[in-house]
């Protein structure tokens, strides 16, 4: 099971709903308990088709395939008294809970609602018809969510259901007058005046509703609600918008907890992003010059209200690009996230060819030659296909993890907040660039495309080294990319580990996983 891809037509009634919910959730704890808990104690055995582990001294089976991404074909079983029963979510949360010990009263909880989440999207889908454009049906289509993490659909807050972009939501913004004496915006945010009309001496901000919900108490006298604006529809991030009527996407805080952060605009997010775009506008045209497919969306501008702290990261706005103002013609950008869980027409090793080559290449150019890391893991790329569906463009996204190497930019005259925010050194920021890039993405794309046919897979990860050494070569053979064609075990995000230290998730570390390169 890797995930959920359920139309209108599919129809599920609500025992249907709670299973398929049941076998997302006991796969996504699974495969963290084989790369965080079982992995690194040495307690994993592959017999194929089966795949053995230990977890608190019980042993588990499972039939898999897809190699690292772990695609897992029928039931988990656990041994009990010389013989297989079926394993489920609640016994498996219990296994951990026995095997990591400590305290932390919120993982069962969390893990039941995230399983409760998906249960509840399935029955939403089924009444619902996806959107006609079909970038925004990709970025709707994640309904299991991040396949290693232990409660992928966790959310906070009440009502989130009306917000959820997997239930194919469509809401219209809450339009919000702020008085120019206390407006506070960056950089070029101009695009949001094409959202409404304010009154004389205000500034038109628009709100997420939900958002607005959770911050009315705080709201003042410099702050006048204007009612309804237009219609918008939330991406695969939740917190992210797009608004046709204006052309763009809009990112806004959240001050709900979203699997594993809160997600908030901070300021230094704020001033950071039209920072970021400034400086990465030569460098992206740099790129594109040597690898044509290469796009990004910009954040030319940010709004939001100087009434404190709370307010001003509370009803913060960034303005960012659509993929649809980037893309050739003729080419539909697709989430890369939503490509990982069908596989494409066609011949699979040109296509795979073609889709390492338009997304992996310019990553590498970036970090090598111009010292910026991208973090471009399912959810922040956007694959363009065309008519054929053969990857042709690579859109790169969301300037929030994208860091620019410490000694390699000269960040001297700014905030000293906002610097610290946009650098990596160049360790953790290759160590980001890995994760994303291959374990994440690549990893996941490869055993969609492979399916069950190991040696197809063992295939594409050949020809995904031949391109990638065809560009260490390019780049002068740096160690870090020549290790990396070498065999140098992969880091793969530890979600488990963060979500049970109960962390802030930049606090999340890295285990070892096998280089399907070497």
């Amino acid at each position: 099971m890797h995930g959920l891809t359920l139309d209108a037509a599919s129809g599920p009634d609500a025992r249907q709903a709670d299973g398929l919910a049941e076998e997302a959730a006991l796969a996504a704890l699974l495969r963290c308990c084989v790369r965080e808990v079982a992995g690194p104690r040495g307690l994993v055995w592959p017999a194929p088709p089966l795949l053995l582990l230990r977890v608190a001294g019980t042993l588990l089976r499972v039939r898999t395939h897809g190699g690292a991404a772990l695609r897992f074909d029928g039931p988990a079983e656990r041994l009990e008294s010389g013989g297989w029963q079926r394993l489920t979510t609640e016994e498996l949360v219990r296994l951990v809970q026995k095997e990591l010990r400590g305290d932390n009263a919120e993982f069962a909880g969390q893990v039941a609602a995230s399983k409760e989440a998906v249960g509840a999207i399935v029955r939403a889908r089924a009444a619902t018809v996806p959107p006609a454009d079909p970038w925004l049906a990709s970025e709707q289509a994640l309904v299991a969510g991040h396949p290693f993490h232990p409660s992928p659909k966790a959310r906070g807050g009440d009502g989130w259901l009306r917000y959820a972009p997997e239930a194919h939501a469509e809401f219209p913004l809450r339009l919000l007058g702020v008085r120019e004496e206390v407006l506070a915006e960056g950089g070029d945010p101009a695009a949001l005046d094409a959202l409404g009309r304010a009154p004389d001496g205000y500034r038109l901000l628009p709100a997420h509703p939900w958002q607005l919900d959770l911050l009315r108490p705080a709201l003042g006298g410099d702050l006048v609600d204007l009612g309804p604006g237009p219609l918008v529809s939330p991406t695969s991030s939740v917190r992210t918008v797009y608004a046709p009527d204006a052309g763009v996407c809009l990112k806004f805080s959240l001050d709900v907890r979203i699997t594993n952060c809160v997600r908030k605009n901070a300021w230094y997010e704020l001033a950071g992003a039209v920072e970021l775009t400034a400086r990465l506008r030569p460098v992206f045209a740099a790129v594109a010059a040597r690898h044509p497919a290469t796009r990004w969306l910009a954040e030319p501008g940010y709004r939001s209200a100087a009434l404190g702290t709370r307010l001003h990261e509370g009803l913060g706005v960034i303005v960012r690009q659509s993929p649809w103002a980037v893309c050739s013609p003729g080419v539909t950008p697709v989430l890369a996230a939503a490509l990982a869980l069908r596989p494409p027409a066609g011949d699979p090793r040109a296509w795979w060819r073609a889709y390492v080559s338009v997304v992996a290449l310019p990553v590498l150019e970036l970090y090598f030659a111009h010292g910026v890391v991208l973090e471009p893991h399912l959810q922040n790329v956007l694959v363009g296909v065309d008519a054929a569906g053969v990857p042709v463009e690579a859109v790169f996204r969301d300037l929030e993890g994208a860091k620019l190497v410490a000694g390699r930019h000269d960040l001297s005259g700014l905030d000293p907040r906002v610097a610290d925010a946009l650098a990596y050194d160049a360790e953790r920021g290759w160590a980001r660039v890995v994760y994303c890039l291959l374990v994440n993405h690549l990893t996941e794309i490869a055993a969609t495309v492979a399916g069950p046919d190991d040696g197809l897979l063992r295939e594409l990860w050949r020809i995904a080294r031949d391109v990638l050494a065809g560009k260490a070569a390019d780049l002068g053979r740096p160690l870090p990319l020549s290790d990396l064609l070498a065999g140098a075990p992969l880091p793969a995000k530890a979600n488990l580990g963060v979500r049970w230290a109960r962390a802030a998730d930049r606090a999340a570390g890295y285990v070892p996983i096998a280089n399907p390169l070497a």
